[in-house]
């Protein structure tokens, strides 16, 4: 089968230690030092490697020392990587300078002192890491007193309450600064900052009513440790979203943001078609390449096409070891996809269009709004789709600017991205129904007042959300989410009967009730829905859907033959019994 697959690998020393196959990115490593910026901001939807590239900036660049200060050497790891082709310059910068890593992953708790105690911990978990340099001979002692009450007191954090949290949080928000200095003094270097995914706890603290608090504590920790910091040579931070300047980089002039807008190091995040190619010849997969393009393909990180990494990697583990032979949805199962839900069910009439738009396969154009924050997105549907854009629901197809503005024409990248959609829309939908009264509806249908029941559909229809891509399953699934509330009725959906598979079938719990049987036509044309709906009488009656039901004592049927075309329908009903 050839090298292990690195489903969720993120430690560029364990991708290499273990043969996992690793794709080369190492010329990251120099594209960064030819741009000499001093603070980078990497904004990439999520699992498109952001943390793999910066345990490989730290693996590459770290000064690494072992419990009793001595060096580390991690030359090995880059034997054979195309960095080791570029030349001494870039050679000499290798374990040249102490590194500071973060992850703030860890913060998405659901109140602030949980939250902000899981940071703490990570800040004095970073301490813990390089105690060797407290007993170095350089640092004073009240230095190494600080130095030991941050990780002691970072220890003891996850035991305190929001209320007593506040009491300390200065010495934290000004943590990574002392340490740069602290670092400094001892290997005599600038110090080289990576953090990651500064924005989950961002994220998490909007939705759980914290916001504010937790920015306060980010803004602080980061103006001290990349605006006033004299140690600190560059610093790399990642996450999904660019939090405005205003609110959480304050000052920080020093910034450069580098988005899925930007051409820039646009190639180290994701898969190029190149890259996959090669992965799918090592593990003898080529005849997947036009399946795996259309499920996860079709991103654009400034004009570079990317594949989605996570997706590929788990895809071509289920075909080369599980011997899989579908695709399946491996990005939507790794986040709640909260954010396309709060769409949905803020969706007036004219985002309804929107989505119908897109869903069918076409785009909608947006002016780009790249300073945001958290509590700017729901305050205009215009940010709303900037954020699913930024966060990788949505890719750029076109762009132009106008006056002072610059518009962006977007789409959906893939059919992952179109399976995270429909489902949730589905979900939504089938929620909507649940809580509204259906009554008129209902009396109609077991009545066979088909005039009714066409006059509610269409009703609903204009309401809803469709996707004509799929349009047999959305009518099917709209169908069922409408009948789902009929009480006193078996619902049974797509099953063998007669001579052939009914669309839908309600079963009353009373052999002396009426049966309800359904049958489904969609048509391209608004004046086909007539005879659509004969069509479909006709194959009721054709292939004997009723015969299992009458085999079990009920005698009487309404057979209804419903058409749909985009927001409208034909309904036509036939009364037996």
């Amino acid at each position: 089968m050839g090298k292990k697959i690195p489903i969720g690998i993120e430690f560029y020393k364990e991708m290499v230690d273990k043969d996992y196959y690793y794709v080369d990115k190492t010329l990251l490593i120099k594209d960064i030092l030819d741009a000499g910026t001093k603070v980078s901001l990497f904004t990439r939807p999520r699992c498109f490697g952001k943390t793999l590239s910066l345990m490989t900036l730290r693996t590459f660049f770290e000064d690494e020392r072992d419990w009793y200060g001595n060096k580390v050497d991690n030359c090995r790891y880059f034997e054979g990587k195309k960095i080791s082709l570029c030349g001494e310059e870039y050679l000499a910068k290798q374990g040249a300078f102490p590194v500071i890593s973060l992850t703030f992953k860890s913060a998405k708790l659901p109140e602030f002192g949980m939250a902000y105690a899981a940071l703490v911990d990570s800040i004095a978990e970073e301490f813990r890491r390089h105690q060797y340099i407290c007993e170095g001979g350089v640092l004073e002692e009240d230095e190494i007193n600080r130095f030991r009450q941050i990780i002691r007191w970072g220890a003891d954090e996850k035991n305190r309450d929001g209320e007593m949290v506040s009491v300390i949080s200065l010495t934290y928000a000004t943590a990574l600064a002392f340490l740069s200095r602290c670092l400094k003094k001892y290997h005599g270097r600038n110090v080289i900052i990576l953090i990651d995914e500064y924005d989950v706890p961002l994220e998490n603290s909007y939705f759980s009513g914290f916001y504010d608090r937790m920015a306060e504590f980010i803004r602080s920790l980061f103006e001290s440790a990349l605006k006033t910091n004299d140690a600190l040579e560059f610093a790399v931070v990642t996450g999904c979203l660019r939090i405005s300047k205003e609110s959480i980089f304050t000052g920080l002039n020093n910034l450069e943001v580098i988005s899925v807008l930007n051409q820039g190091y646009a190639e180290y995040f994701g898969f190029l078609g190149e890259e996959v190619r090669e992965m799918l010849r090592h593990f003898s997969l080529e005849e997947k390449e036009e399946e795996l393009k259309k499920w996860y393909d079709g991103y654009l990180f400034g004009n570079t096409e990317v594949y989605n990494p996570w997706s590929v990697l788990n895809y071509v583990k289920g075909a080369a070891v599980y011997h899989e032979k579908t695709p399946k949805p491996y990005w939507a199962n790794t986040s709640s996809n909260s954010i396309v839900r709060e769409l949905v069910d803020g969706a007036g009439r004219d985002t309804r269009k929107e989505l119908d738009e897109l869903i069918a396969g076409g785009t909608i154009e947006k002016p780009v709004h790249e300073d945001i924050t958290y509590g700017d997105i729901f305050s205009s549907q215009d940010n709303l789709w900037n954020f699913l854009f930024f966060t990788g629901y949505l890719k750029k197809v076109g762009e132009r600017f106008y006056f002072d503005r610059t518009y962006i024409t977007l789409a959906i990248p893939n059919h992952e991205i179109s399976y995270i959609y429909n489902n949730t829309i589905l979900l939504w939908f089938d929620t909507k129904v649940k809580t509204l009264d259906r009554s008129r509806f209902y009396k109609a249908l077991i009545c066979g007042d088909s005039s009714v029941v066409e006059e509610e559909l269409k009703r609903e229809l204009v309401e809803c959300i469709s996707f004509y891509d799929a349009a047999e399953q959305f009518y099917h699934g709209f169908m069922v989410g409408m009948l789902g509330g009929l009480g006193e009725y078996l619902l049974r959906s797509n099953r063998e009967a007669g001579n052939g598979r009914r669309d839908i079938l309600m079963v009353p719990e009373d052999e002396c009730g009426t049966v309800l049987i359904f049958e489904l036509k969609h048509v391209e044309k608004y004046n086909r829905m007539e005879s659509g709906c004969d069509a479909a009488l006709f194959q009721i009656k054709e292939k004997q859907y009723d015969i299992e039901c009458r085999e079990d004592g009920f005698t009487k049927f309404i057979k209804y033959g419903i058409c749909f075309y985009k927001k409208s329908c034909r309904v036509k009903s036939v009364i037996e019994g």
